[in-house]
């Protein structure tokens, strides 16, 4: 249902978080999703130091994020049917206890199709916290001009979560034990997903309260703008693996793994900062454009990593990196919410998280392949021919990116339809 607040012509922030009840699901929000930043990279440390390969520790983390792709939609989906609640209480105890036995069979010399197996589950039952939330924000401020604000502080927020979160993980993997980054990473997940679980006051409608009439039940992935969002996420996804496996070959190979997590610190600062700027423009070009201007950004930037051989000059071109993604991910993101019926929300935002998961998981396999054999500057490669793809494939259908008609005219609860960007 829509807020009755006022709203002004460029609303902020400050009038965001004062949208009542946010902070109960947002502070809860933010602790849950901080672990799934360290996930991959401290998959990626603990496997690369039992086994000495980085091919292994990037196929093992490859497995479990194309476990949480598969996975996460259909997760999504029994959220939007059941409650958030009733799905995410029982997934954050099996991933608890999935990451554990990863841990313990990587430490105890078990062979990689041992780790392959324990990384299944334990990608399938990641929290999809950041979806959730999202559909929270959708719930309270569907119509209204807050909703691209909000698409800006998510990513904000998730951007803030990939600059501490390898950072913590590598101090952690490098500096206490190889295993401390997994370990923190399962304990975090528990406590903070039960916290999110127990908010449930702010949890949006779900099953036939979520439906009506003039919106019939319907897969999110039916929707063929979806379709092509989902492929642009894939790029995106290939951006973050690519770096993180290529970073952390790069840093060893100068004999200075502890700059890894500084490295990719900085490309996720560059990508909070950017999403900082986002939410306080007053945009005049629709966001079909700006997606596209947006991600052609991020396809230059990406083809340029492979060509740095030092780390001021990889900083740098990481910052770049980062300052381009956020505008592809919130404008994905805004889009997406004006596709979807109501009641396929939380699918719909998990279909695009699951494409980040399952992008990072084919770069992190390719790159740590490429990493072996020829070194860093092979792996960079990947984030390019990622982005590369994703952008011809959103110029050749981005007519399908059209907001749905039901989203342009006034419709459910109190308030009504803000008119929608159409370019």
């Amino acid at each position: 249902m829509a807020s009755t607040v006022n709203y002004d012509k460029r609303p902020g922030y400050g009038q965001l978080l004062r949208t009542p009840g946010a902070l109960s699901f947002l502070l809860p929000g933010f602790a849950a999703r901080q672990p799934f930043a360290m996930l991959t990279i401290g998959i990626v440390l603990l496997v690369q130091h039992t086994t000495g390969s980085f091919g292994s520790a990037g196929a093992v983390a490859a497995v479990t994020g194309v476990s949480m792709a598969l996975f996460a939609p259909q997760s999504g989906k029994l959220a939007d049917r059941f409650g958030q609640r009733a799905v995410l209480v029982p997934g954050v105890l099996i991933h608890t206890a999935s990451v554990s036995l990863l841990v313990v069979l990587a430490l105890t010399g078990a062979p990689l199709w041992a780790l392959f197996l324990a990384a299944v589950p334990a990608g399938a039952s990641v929290p999809q916290v950041g979806p959730m939330v999202r559909a929270r924000w959708a719930a309270k401020l569907d119509g209204t001009p807050l909703m691209p604000t909000a698409a800006a502080f998510e990513s904000v927020t998730d951007e803030f979560t990939f600059v501490v979160g390898p950072v913590l993980a590598t101090a952690l993997c490098t500096g206490v034990h190889p295993a401390a980054g997994l370990i923190t990473e399962a304990a975090l997940t528990l406590v903070g997903g039960l916290f999110f679980a127990a908010q449930r006051a702010t949890q949006p409608a779900f099953g036939a309260a979520s439906a009506t009439s003039a919106e019939p039940r319907r897969s999110a992935l039916s929707i063929p703008g979806v379709r092509v969002l989902i492929v642009a996420f894939l790029g995106i996804g290939s951006v973050f693996g690519g770096m993180q496996v290529s970073l952390t070959a790069f840093t060893e190979e100068i004999g200075n793994p502890g700059a890894n997590g500084l490295l990719y610190g900085v490309f996720a600062a560059g990508n909070m900062l950017a999403g900082i700027a986002m939410g306080t423009v007053a945009w005049k070009i629709g966001p079909r454009r700006r997606l596209i201007l947006g991600y052609a950004g991020l396809t230059v930037a990406a083809s340029l990593l492979w060509t740095a051989h030092s780390v001021l000059l990889l900083g740098a071109l990481g910052l770049v990196v980062g300052l381009c993604i956020a505008p592809a991910l919130i404008t994905g993101y805004t889009i997406v919410e004006t596709l979807i019926p109501a009641s396929a929300r939380t699918e719909a935002f998990t279909w695009l998280t699951g494409a980040v998961a399952l992008g990072q998981a084919a770069a992190v396999t390719v790159a740590g392949r490429l990493a072996d054999a020829q070194g860093s500057s092979a792996g960079f490669l990947v984030p390019m021919a990622g982005t590369v793809l994703a952008l011809a494939t959103l110029l050749a259908l981005r007519s399908r990116l059209r907001p749905r008609e039901t989203s342009r005219v006034a419709a459910r609860g109190i308030g009504h339809r803000v008119p929608v960007a159409v370019d």
